[in-house]
């Protein structure tokens, strides 16, 4: 009898590991400013915790901690006076930069009478916090940059979709800058270039894709042979800024399109995924009209994201996926999303040095046109029947 163990015979275990005990450094959008300033507090669930999100007389937009500190009330559920939020146990104020501004009760307000406010940054249209487990602060060098586009009366204004993730880490959804092949089983499309490019806090992808047409409804195109191009990059953890050239627009030039697709953590197995659009106006379009096109946009990209959040939260978490050559630099990604996760003085080099990875899709793309030419002669729709029930998980 042979003692020599036949490796065709192991079997994969799945080392499903732990979600990371805090929480990644860097800048998180909590959403639209439209949203949030309105006067009124708006509460939200984040990195463990509870925030109160308030707009005072002076239109500054301040994010809290949600609870008191006197006794626990929630500020959320107070009144915003002058540029104040005020507790709705007691009536003590707080302004933006977490002091107690008044007790009305009170000859004075005790010195230590603090608490935790964030920085925040409003850009595009949108509201950033600053989390740091070390507490420190943002740095300039890691500044959201700006959509060049936005506010342009060329241009529509956001359209704009949340979704809450539950049962899943965040990086489920980091895993797709590298995942060339969900694009065509899990967003119908056909990804004729895939590249990869890592470098300090940035990850990039470059994917020039053509639609399904065994997938109709998806892409606004019904031209499948015309290829669309996407440069999508992470600016820090969790906000990426894709460009996007659709219906056969020059990528030499400007992109005719902005897609917005971020997140933040509620909890170590839970975040609230977030994605809008911007759209050029065509020439000699009105207003409402070039809000369709918009619309039609964020549709096609919400079937794609619903149908991951369905898988997401029936998947197993996996910390040694099995990957063959076409999967792309799964583990690089990860190193680089790491260094979000340690203090800063132990981001090692292989995090954030400059990586790059281009995949061959010529093996794919044929065995992916003959499934598309067999669904079409078979008259099947590619579309995946769980949509449905995707759909109905989600929260506009």
């Amino acid at each position: 009898m042979s003692s020599t163990t036949d490796t065709r015979d192991e079997v994969r275990v799945i080392d499903a590991g732990a979600p990371p005990e805090r929480f990644a450094r860097g800048w998180h959008c909590l959403g639209l400013v439209r949203d949030f300033a309105d006067g009124q507090p708006h509460q939200v669930a984040a990195f463990g915790t509870e925030l109160v999100v308030f707009a005072g007389e002076d239109g500054t937009l301040n994010v809290l901690d949600a609870y008191c500190r006197h006794m626990g009330g929630n500020l959320a559920q107070g009144t915003v006076k002058g540029n104040t939020i005020a507790c709705p146990f007691h009536d003590w104020r707080w302004r933006g930069d977490g002091k107690c501004a008044a007790i009305p009760y009170a000859k004075r307000v005790p010195p230590i009478a603090r608490t935790r406010a964030w920085h925040t940054a409003e850009v595009s249209g949108q509201l950033f916090v600053w989390h740091d487990p070390q507490n420190g602060k943002p740095p300039a060098e890691l500044a959201i940059p700006e959509i060049p586009t936005y506010g342009d009366p060329g241009w529509t204004d956001w359209v704009w979709n949340s979704i809450e993730v539950t049962g899943s880490h965040c990086r489920e959804i980091v895993d797709n800058v590298v995942d060339m092949a969900h694009f065509f089983y899990v967003h119908y499309g056909m990804p004729t270039y895939f590249r990869n490019v890592f470098e300090g806090h940035t990850a990039t992808q470059s994917m020039r894709t053509r639609p399904r047409p065994d997938a109709a409804g998806v892409s606004q195109s019904t031209n499948y042979s015309t290829e669309s191009q996407s440069d999508a990059t992470y600016h820090g953890p969790s906000y990426m800024i894709d460009k996007l050239w659709s219906g056969g627009r020059d990528p030499e030039g400007a992109p005719n399109i902005y897609l917005i697709n971020c997140h933040y953590p509620i909890s170590a197995t839970s975040f609230r995924l977030q994605y809008g659009v911007i759209v050029e106006k065509p020439a000699g379009l009105a207003d409402d009209q070039a809000e369709q096109i918009a619309q039609a946009v964020a549709k096609g990209v919400a079937i794609g994201f619903e149908q991951d959040v369905h898988i997401w939260k029936n998947k197993s978490r996996i910390d040694n996926p099995l990957l063959c050559e076409e999967d792309g630099p799964v583990y690089q990604l990860r190193r680089w999303y790491e260094q979000f996760y340690v203090d800063v003085e132990d981001v090692a080099p292989e995090m954030v040095n400059r990586f790059e990875y281009e995949i061959d899709t010529e093996r794919a793309l044929q065995s992916w046109q003959a499934e598309v030419d067999a669904n079409i002669a078979a008259g099947r729709s590619a579309l995946a029947p769980n949509l449905t029930t995707a759909s109905a998980d989600s929260a506009s």
